[in-house]
């Protein structure tokens, strides 16, 4: 008889790596599209007649479904960190068949996350399933947990009118910091529907409750900031900074979240906790370099361009800017 938590855990690891393929069958699709028409980074659309770039997109939906499904089965403390494997899958898979080499730190990166990764599956609670939706209403409305919202819709608030304004654009953590406090309350809800949506199909309807329809509500809306402040933050700095804070700050967030919503280090002793905690470290460190790492092979070839053609910076930019590959 399979446990929930090797449920959870095969589609936690599924689920990146279906998201870590996806990146590289799209990345193929896009340079093929590129090579008959106008990049996609140009406002060129012809990668929608790209069937790689499909496959790639239907990859990604498909794991998206197993991530969703595997927070039903298993603590948020076990799925969320795995999501690493994903960076794994793809900078491997990028290795041979995008010949984006993968260098020794970067190798070093795998080797942190799949150790951490060992430790946090090894160490991972086993969480009890509540039996209705009635039974996570009572988890969301704990006090502890009314708490954490109150203080992450506060900070949201206060990063919103004060600070994006005065600095959203030379500071990271403005929006990265919306981005993964809402990031954590679409986690609780989305568990919660899920949860629901498992139930109704084992013959307890929880469909016509309202809390299931509060739940999903909270979801959507937490997703659509989540996806408006994500993409100004990749809008405004590059991808492989946002990468990592996000990553790190949006696991983290997520962690702390069910762990008190719904008590995941309940009943586990003090050295468990204390070795997922360094698993969890650990799989942060690996994400962190392998992103360092790959920021390291895009910014080598753009200076060695500079330097062979005596260019300065802003000259370079203007030609690429206009250069007709583009």
């Amino acid at each position: 008889m399979v446990s929930d938590n090797e449920m959870g855990l095969a589609l936690a690891v599924s689920s990146s790596v279906f998201i870590g393929s996806s990146f590289i069958l799209k990345k193929k699709g896009l340079k093929r599209a590129a090579a008959n028409g106008t990049r996609a980074g140009f406002g060129g659309y012809t990668y929608l007649l790209e069937p790689l770039w499909w496959v790639g997109l239907v990859t990604m939906t498909f794991g998206e479904i197993a991530n969703f499904v595997a927070y039903v089965y298993a603590p948020a403390v076990l799925v969320t960190p795995l999501g690493a494997l994903s960076i794994i899958i793809s900078a491997v898979l990028a290795h041979f068949l995008l010949d984006e080499k993968l260098r020794k730190m970067g190798v070093w990166g795998c080797v942190c996350c799949i150790v951490g990764s060992v430790m946090i599956v090894i160490h991972a609670p086993q969480e009890q399933t509540p039996n209705s939706v009635e039974e996570i209403w009572k988890l969301a409305m704990q006090p502890a947990f009314l708490i954490y919202v109150a203080i992450s819709m506060s900070i949201v608030l206060a990063l919103i009118l004060y600070c994006e304004p005065l600095c959203g654009q030379t500071n990271i953590l403005v929006y990265i910091g919306i981005c993964s406090l809402m990031g954590s309350l679409t986690v609780m809800s989305i568990k919660a529907v899920g949860i629901a949506i498992k139930l109704t199909f084992e013959g307890i309807n929880q469909i016509w409750y309202p809390e299931t329809w509060f739940f999903a509500m909270v979801a959507a809306i937490c997703v659509v900031m989540q996806m408006i402040y994500l993409n100004k933050a990749l809008d405004t700095f590059n991808a492989a900074i946002v990468s990592p804070i996000y990553y790190v700050m949006f696991t983290t967030l997520t962690i702390v979240a069910s762990a008190i919503m719904f008590k995941d280090w309940n009943g586990q002793s003090t050295d468990s906790i204390a070795s997922e905690i360094c698993g969890f470290i650990t799989v942060l460190t690996g994400t962190v370099i392998l992103h360092a790492t790959r920021e390291e092979e895009q910014a080598s070839p753009r200076r060695m361009r500079w330097q062979d053609s005596g260019k300065s910076f802003n000259e370079e930019h203007l030609t690429s800017l206009y250069s007709p590959e583009y």
